[in-house]
């Protein structure tokens, strides 16, 4: 008779979440659809405001300004990318317990994975603050520019814990299938950023530039923290699911460390390429910088379809709907393929247009480096799709582990474009250098999701 009881109140607080999207159920286009197009949005809205962020930069701080703040992004990428990773890890237990209707795990996991958070936060903004200078030291940034990149990316680093507080708490809605509020919180986030960019950047420099990104991020944490606790009252956390609980932080850990490093190691090999960058001069590193933003706003779908199929295979695979998870991917490959071909036609006619956003009064040159950084990366859209969706369904999976590999894979293919081919053959492949790693990072991710697939099944038949 309990157990009915304990059923029944655990159906009504299912009910009661409002917002969330249970995509376990219905057809897996519309699904993926409904909930990627709320993420598309907000992150091309991000990605815009880092390229106003640049352009506010570029155009009244000059040339020097925009190649320091561009020649720290690897370097932001591989510590602020472990965050991330580390998040969105945490959240797939999160998803997994949601989609088995588990709301007793799936507490525990909420609050442990606060816990841990907390910990990786202090302990990694410490360790980054100390070796910030020697860092860039060692990635060769150029003397003229080295003073401003050590100051931007100083405060950045020192906003590690705003990062891991807005991280997580979006990683958690998504989990619960709520794709709308972190892109609203996204967009107040960019919107600040981009006001207090005007505000702070001509007084204070490229510092100006860190200061609004950190107080923008912190700011927007603190509000989608106070909204998710209002918003989810039902699931009436109380005080026992606080307790610290070692199998579920290990278990979190099991997901998120893997995920973290996923993006660290594929970003140790930007690093080891924007060193060889580094090596080319100002104007080679502000052309790089620009590329890198232009192609960052348009790959925004796959980054939305990558997020979206970690929701939906961490939903399935906890109900036990294994052939959802193949329909699913295959209706999320299709729309990337067919992406990636307009976005290619968009940058072969539109992609001067875009390099002359960043800097006034340009070289033909810079233009000329910007085109053909764009256009070759572009060229291989249909490669990066495959990339993201299926390493973002496997980690949704919950085998993880396989995105460290898939990033090793990265890593060794832009290490060898950063101290072979960048030395002996120049921007050439500068340029083909991220191509070259998503060939790499297929050949292993798409027989990993094979594996992966047939050792799910062989579990639930077992």
């Amino acid at each position: 008779m309990n157990e009915g009881k304990s059923r029944f109140s655990w159906t009504k607080i299912f009910k009661s979440l409002n917002g969330t999207k249970d995509m376990t159920d219905g057809k897996p286009m519309k699904l993926i659809l409904e909930f990627g197009l709320p993420l598309l949005f907000g992150l091309i809205f991000q990605q815009m405001y880092n390229m106003v962020d640049s352009i506010i930069v570029g155009k009244k701080l000059g040339v020097d300004a925009l190649a320091a703040v561009g020649s720290t992004g690897s370097i932001n990428f591989m510590i602020l990318g472990f965050c991330i990773g580390v998040c969105n890890g945490f959240a797939i237990p999160v998803a997994q317990t949601f989609g088995a209707k588990d709301f007793s795990n799936l507490k525990k996991y909420i609050t442990n994975g606060a816990i841990v958070a907390v910990v990786f936060a202090m302990i990694m903004t410490a360790v980054v603050g100390i070796f910030t200078r020697q860092i860039l030291a060692v990635m060769k940034t150029p003397n003229d520019i080295f003073e401003q990149a050590y100051a931007y990316i100083f405060i950045i680093f020192m906003g590690i814990p705003a990062a891991f507080l807005y991280n997580m708490v979006s990683g958690i809605l998504r989990s619960l299938g709520d794709s709308v509020t972190p892109v609203i919180f996204l967009v107040f986030s960019s919107v600040l950023n981009v006001i207090l960019d005007l505000l702070l950047v001509s007084p204070l420099g490229v510092s100006g530039a860190g200061y609004a990104t950190v107080i923008a991020q912190a700011i927007s944490g603190v509000i989608s923290l106070l909204y998710m606790i209002k918003k989810y009252q039902s699931l009436n956390f109380r005080k026992h699911d606080w307790k610290f609980s070692g199998y579920h932080a290990v278990k979190l850990c099991g997901m998120g460390i893997p995920m973290g490093l996923q993006y660290s190691i594929t970003a140790i090999g930007s690093v080891i390429l924007q060193t060889a960058v580094n090596a080319m001069g100002e104007v080679t590193v502000a052309a790089v910088t620009a590329g890198s933003r232009i192609s960052m706003l348009v790959c925004c779908p796959f980054d939305a379809m990558g997020s979206t199929m970690a929701t939906f295979g961490g939903q399935n695979v906890g109900a036990g709907k294994l052939d959802r998870v193949d329909k699913g991917l295959k209706d999320c490959i299709k729309l990337g393929i067919i992406y990636a071909i307009a976005a290619f036609l968009f940058m072969l006619i539109f992609g001067r247009k875009l390099a002359l956003l960043f800097l006034d009064n340009p070289t033909n040159e810079i233009i000329t480096y910007i085109y053909y950084f764009v256009i070759a990366n572009s060229a291989a859209y249909i490669l990066l799709a495959l990339v993201n969706i299926v390493r973002f369904m496997i980690q949704g999976l919950g085998f993880s582990t396989f995105a460290i590999l898939a990033g090793v894979a990265e890593m060794f293919a832009r290490a060898i474009a950063g101290f072979v081919l960048v030395p002996h053959f120049g921007y050439l492949f500068v340029i083909l250098a991220s191509p070259l790693a998503w060939v790499f990072a297929d050949a292993f991710l798409i027989p990993a999701y094979l594996h992966v697939m047939k050792k799910l099944r062989q579990q639930i038949k077992g």
